[in-house]
């Protein structure tokens, strides 16, 4: 099988070399595209010749791009009024329809039918794998809104029959894995063209921190810069990807060409990497469907619904609701993302500070509370709220000790650990102990053993599904030990 898929591959690749002399793209003799050694059907780069930062190794024109402006669906797209990821989409499925009509034919040959994401993983089992983790919600939400997008968006389209496809090739399984290649390989190319396929460009691996080449226009950053203020570079979430001073050009003209250019050097028989960004695991999975061993971005969120459950059972939701009311009217607040607010715990295990004052001031006595409360509004000031000096503020006014020493503290570790006292640690643990409780019943070894003994070729999902839990669980895990040690710390110098 093994074989026959790299044979099937190469084939492909010579047909893709093919098309990409006939359209202009032009690839760099350093560089060789070869079929992947884990016979699935991929493609990556590899060098060649040693090649050395500032070398030109590929240029591709904006008109060899698929975008909803080239495809053949244009007219279409734009009688319907469609825009940013639902035009490519539209783009994308209508090209693929026309087969070998289709100018992109050899290029969408080449690329899978549908990356593999959780978006598009059998929707039982991603519930199953991803319980527990950051993407649980965030999958399910997508799964949702794709639908409502194709219904309200697409479905139309097909019954007006504008397009002449069959309507199968516009399907909602073909909308999802459309939506699919576009979280992974899509590319911001311009004002006018918007986001597009980019042939070549999407071949490239990612490596964190291993980025050997770079994408950018030919024009330089200050031609690019909006008039209207539009941001250039405004890639939607399944957008991620984006050409480094890409530049509005409002006639359509497809003169100025994309250029590859190395950043890092890279030797002679080395694959040569992109990179997506810096990203956790979570990210990574969701949008490219892959996951890295050991990845320092890997953060985990505690949301704040789960803080106030967990204040609500330890005092009441009234008390729940009056401590975090104040919390916000001192200037504070989490991180947002739609309609949910949460606090980032670091790879190392630490946790945002604002979670840490929320606790701090969750845990107060109702003398300390209520003088904090009497004198807040005067602790915020006009401009934006200072971590460090807010901080020393609460502490100041709600503390029975005496701190001398305390406004010469400038350092962000140094400032948290006043807020560490025994009631705020063993919050932390609490907490951890609840966002633990998500993934199920199997423990952080469990996984961890599964995890060694599973094939990232032939057990894909469940493997990089278990890599993320793994790094999450990992870092809850750090949170909850330095908790105790914090602890620990406290009672001791207590003594």
């Amino acid at each position: 099988m093994e074989a026959s898929a790299s044979t099937s591959t190469a084939r492909r690749l010579r047909a893709f070399r093919r098309w990409m002399r006939d359209h202009g793209v032009v690839c760099s003799n350093a560089l060789r595209l070869d079929a992947a050694e884990d016979g699935g059907g991929g493609v990556y780069v590899r060098a060649l010749a040693a090649l050395r930062e500032g070398d030109l190794v590929a240029t591709i024109p904006r008109g060899a791009c698929l975008t909803p402006r080239t495809s053949g669906a244009a007219e279409a797209i734009e009688a319907a009024e469609l825009g940013g990821p639902l035009a490519l989409a539209v783009a994308v499925m209508y090209e693929r329809a026309r087969g070998a009509e289709s100018p992109w034919d050899a290029y969408l040959r080449l690329i899978p039918e549908r990356e593999p994401v959780p978006l598009v993983w059998p929707a039982d089992e991603a519930e199953r794998l991803l319980a527990g983790t950051e993407l649980d919600k965030i999958v399910k939400q997508d799964r949702q809104f794709i639908c409502e997008d194709w219904k309200e968006c697409i479905e139309p389209i097909i019954l007006s029959g504008e397009l002449e496809v069959d309507p199968d090739d516009f399907s909602l399984e073909n909308y999802f894995s459309a939506k699919s290649l576009l979280s992974s390989r899509s590319f911001r190319i311009d004002s006018y063209h918007g986001s597009g396929m980019v042939p070549l460009a999407d071949l490239f691996n990612h490596k964190t921190g291993g980025e050997h080449v770079h994408f950018t226009s030919v024009l330089e950053a200050s031609d690019s810069d909006s008039e209207d203020g539009e941001d250039p570079n405004n890639a939607s979430a399944d957008e991620q990807s984006t050409i480094e001073n890409s530049a509005d050009i409002p006639s359509g003209d497809d003169d100025e060409d994309l250029e590859m250019i190395v950043v890092r050097d890279v030797n002679e028989g080395e694959e040569v990497f992109n990179t997506y960004g810096t990203m956790g695991n979570a990210a990574l999975l969701h949008r490219y469907g892959f996951t890295e061993m050991d990845n320092s971005y890997d953060i985990v969120n505690i949301d704040l619904a789960l803080v106030t459950k967990w204040c609500s059972s330890k005092y009441s939701r009234r008390y729940a609701r009056a401590r975090v009311s104040l919390w916000h009217n001192l200037g504070y607040s989490g991180c947002t993302s739609q309609d949910a607010d949460y606090f980032e715990i670091s790879y190392d295990g630490e946790p945002q500070l604002e979670l840490l004052i929320l606790l701090y001031i969750i845990s107060l006595k109702s003398d300390a509370y209520d003088k904090l409360a009497s004198v807040a509004h005067d602790l915020i000031g006009d401009d934006e709220v200072d971590s460090i000096s807010s901080v020393l503020k609460v502490v100041r006014v709600t503390s029975s000790n005496q701190h001398p020493d305390i406004s010469g503290l400038e350092k962000l570790p140094d400032v948290k650990k006043l807020l560490l006292n025994e009631s705020v640690c063993s919050a932390l643990v609490s907490l951890v102990d609840m966002r633990e409780s998500l993934y199920g019943s199997n423990t952080l070894e469990d996984d961890r053993q599964k995890l060694q003994a599973c094939s990232s070729v032939n057990e894909r999902n469940l493997y990089h599904s278990l890599v993320l839990r793994v790094s999450e669980r990992t870092i809850l895990h750090k949170l909850k030990k330095h908790a105790s040690s914090w602890s620990k710390t406290k009672k001791r110098k207590q003594l």
